[in-house]
Formats: C-alpha cells, structure tokens, sequence
C-alpha cells in the first residue's frame, strides 16, 4: 500500500525534464503540496512559452519600486513625527497614562506637557539690582569715555562730570591705569565749599536740596542737617547730584580768533600772532585737511565736550588748510591741543588744526586751500598720531555738516 502511494506522488510531481505532472490527484486531499505543485506547474508553463525571464525581470522591478516607495513613507513618517511639537507625548498617548514620570525630548525647546509649563533657557539672567555707591574703574587700554559710559549704562558726560579733577572735562585726558568714579546713576559728582545757600548750589545743577539730601548713596542724616535750604553739611564733603547737569569747562581754543583780534588766543600759549591786515579770503567750503577721511579717536559730541573730529593719519603724513585765510595762531598751546594752527578764513570761519608733529607756517602767513600747513603728530593731551579738527563760526559747529562725503 505504501507503495502505491508513494507511486501516485512521484506521479503528480512535476518532472525537472518535461516540466509538467500527471493529471492523477486525489481531490480529497488539500495539501501544501498539491499547492506547491499547481504553482510549479504553473511557473514552467510560462518558462515553455518563453516568458519566464521577462516576467523575472519585470517582478524584480516592480518589488524594486514598491520597496522604495515604502522607504520614502516611513521616512517622511519618521519626520513628520520628529517635528511635530506633541511628538514627545507620543508615548503617553499610545499607552497607559504615566503619573509619576514625565518624558520629555530634549531637542524641543518647548515641551509641551500636560499640566506642566516651561521655557528652556539658554543663559541664566541673574535680575540687575541699582547701585547705591560709586564703583571704582580703571581704565583700560582702548577704553573710551563712551565706551566706559555704555558699560555702565550711563551717559557719557556723566563720566566726564564724576572725574572732572582726572580728566578735566576733556575726553582725550583719558589714560590706561587711571582710577574713575563710575556714578550709580546719571549726574554730577562735586565737592559742597560752602559760600553760598545749600538750595541756591543745588539748584545750579537743576536739581531741588531735596534731591540731594535724600538721595542713599550720599549718606546723609536729613533730621541733622536742619533746614534743607540752609543744610548743615560739613564743608568739602563730595556729593553725588543725581539727575544734575553742569556746564563744561572750557578746555579748548577760544571763540572769534580773527586776523584783526588775534590777541584773544594769548591765553593758549606762546603760539598767539598779533594782528594782520589784509591776506587770503577763504571760498566758504572745505576739503578735507588729511589723506585719510575717517576717524581715529573722538567724534563731534556736545556729550561728551568734544567739539571736533580726530581724522586718522600717520605720523608725519601732510595736514592741508582746511579753505584759504591767515594763520593766526602758530604754536605750542598750553590745553591739551600740543602743536596747533589756526586759519581765520576773513568770512567769519575759522579753522583749527592741532597734535601736530611739525609747522609748515607762521604767524600772519596766508594760505591756499590745500597748502600743506603742518604734519600729522601726537603733541599735546593725544592718546596716538591723528589730527584733531575743529570749524567755529561764533561756536563750535560740526566739521561734517561742511565737508565734502567721504
């Protein structure tokens, strides 16, 4: 029996040589084999009729195709995902809800949980608290009055205004190593000398006795000093003015220094002229009296009493008149400029040129527009070579409003 059977097998297997099987089959039965053996059947009768390799080459790249495009969802999946803002819950939300633990992501910056806000902070802001005394600053190399003052949060003339014995209301007196007052808040720090009502000093600042008196950081009893017009502070006490003003003291060349009235300047120093009469008569513009066209130092600032501009240049480099005039001042000046010329254009200008290394002229002397007049130096209160450059006409007005762009 075991025979006959094994018999009608080989006889519906299929045949490696022919590549068909006998019709011989027991429909009783509906086995994996049976199946198996319909499909080869199946398969070698499209190998005979010769389309076996093309269906090959056709199954291959249609399995090709769909396995890429499977690739392409879960990847776009997986992103979609990655960027979604609640994707961090996704596990909270796919599963039984998790009290005593939360899982965040850590790439998010926000995680939104339930229940719970917060914002990711990069830095820590540790909260500014105001000053209530004056802090000491030694000046740096580089360091500049508003440089200084924007470190601080405060004005520059307010750096100027705390430090007048050091720096004398003059921004080029500002010197590495130097020990300033930096204010704990915008105004004027002086020394109360008496003479006069407390009310009548404090009001010259433009501020009330009041303001003075009660302000912390001055440290002062007010139930001791009796009456606040008439306050009884000891004499040579300093002061902080808080939210006081003052005017600068006058470190620069004077106003109206003209060919007829050149003695005004005697007090520079020994560079005054006398008079002149007659000579050049300036064209009522300007160029610009340095090669270069750019700053290197100060800006015009009525902040911080700067009132001209120090053009760059090299030691030794030519300084040129500004418009054609008379010099009227040729010499050392004894406030900080060092070598200085000035021009009287005879049409109400002049013009001034200081710091400089060398003189190309001298008193009474008329000049032509573009005449060199000097060199480009470092004399006087000057942090390094550059020519500083001022333009009056009854004041001190700012050379960039007359010359040419740069």
């Amino acid at each position: 029996m075991m025979t006959d059977m094994q018999k009608d097998f080989n006889e519906d297997a299929p045949n490696p040589v022919e590549g068909r099987g006998k019709k011989g089959q027991d429909s009783s039965i509906d086995s994996p084999l049976k199946q198996r053996s319909f499909l080869s059947r199946w398969m070698n009768s499209l190998v005979d009729i010769g389309l076996g390799e093309p269906l090959l080459r056709i199954g291959t790249n249609l399995f090709s195709i769909i396995a890429i495009g499977i690739v392409i969802v879960l990847v776009q999946v997986f992103f979609r995902q990655l960027n979604s803002p609640l994707s961090e819950n996704s596990v909270q939300a796919s599963g039984p809800a998790v009290s005593a633990a939360i899982v965040s992501t850590p790439a998010l910056d926000n995680p939104v949980i339930e229940g719970i806000t917060r914002s990711a902070q990069i830095h820590t802001n540790i909260p500014s608290r105001p000053r209530n005394e004056i802090t000491k600053y030694t000046v740096q190399e580089g360091d500049t009055v508003f440089g200084i003052a924007e470190k601080y949060g405060l004005e520059p003339q307010t750096i100027l205004w705390g430090n007048y014995e050091i720096l004398l209301d003059d921004p080029h007196s500002l010197r590495p190593g130097q020990e300033l007052n930096i204010l704990p808040v915008n105004g004027v720090y002086w020394q109360w000398l008496g003479g006069l009502s407390f009310g009548s000093w404090a009001e010259f600042y433009g501020v009330t006795a009041a303001d003075i008196i009660e302000y912390p950081a001055n440290n002062i009893d007010a139930k001791s000093i009796g009456d606040y017009e008439n306050a009884n502070i000891p004499v040579e006490t300093w002061l902080i003015i808080p939210n006081g003003k003052r005017e600068f003291v006058s470190w620069s060349a004077p106003l109206g220094v003209t060919r007829e009235n050149p003695a005004s300047a005697r007090v520079l120093g020994a560079g005054a002229c006398d008079p002149v009469s007659g000579g050049a008569v300036g064209y009522g513009y300007y160029v610009y009296p340095t090669n270069k066209h750019y700053l290197s130092g100060f800006d015009y600032s009525t902040k911080t009493n700067h009132l001209g501009i120090d053009l760059a240049g090299n030691e030794g480099e030519g300084v040129y008149a500004a418009d054609a005039g008379v010099v009227v001042y040729s010499g050392w000046n004894d406030y900080g400029y060092g070598n200085m010329v000035m021009i009287d254009h005879g049409n109400g200008f002049q013009s001034l040129y200081a710091h400089l290394s060398a003189f190309n002229v001298g008193c009474g002397q008329s000049v032509g527009q573009g005449e060199v007049i000097g060199a480009v130096g470092s004399t006087g209160r000057s942090s390094g070579p550059h020519l500083h450059f001022e333009l009056m006409a009854g004041m001190k007005v700012n050379p960039w409003d007359y010359l040419p762009p740069p």
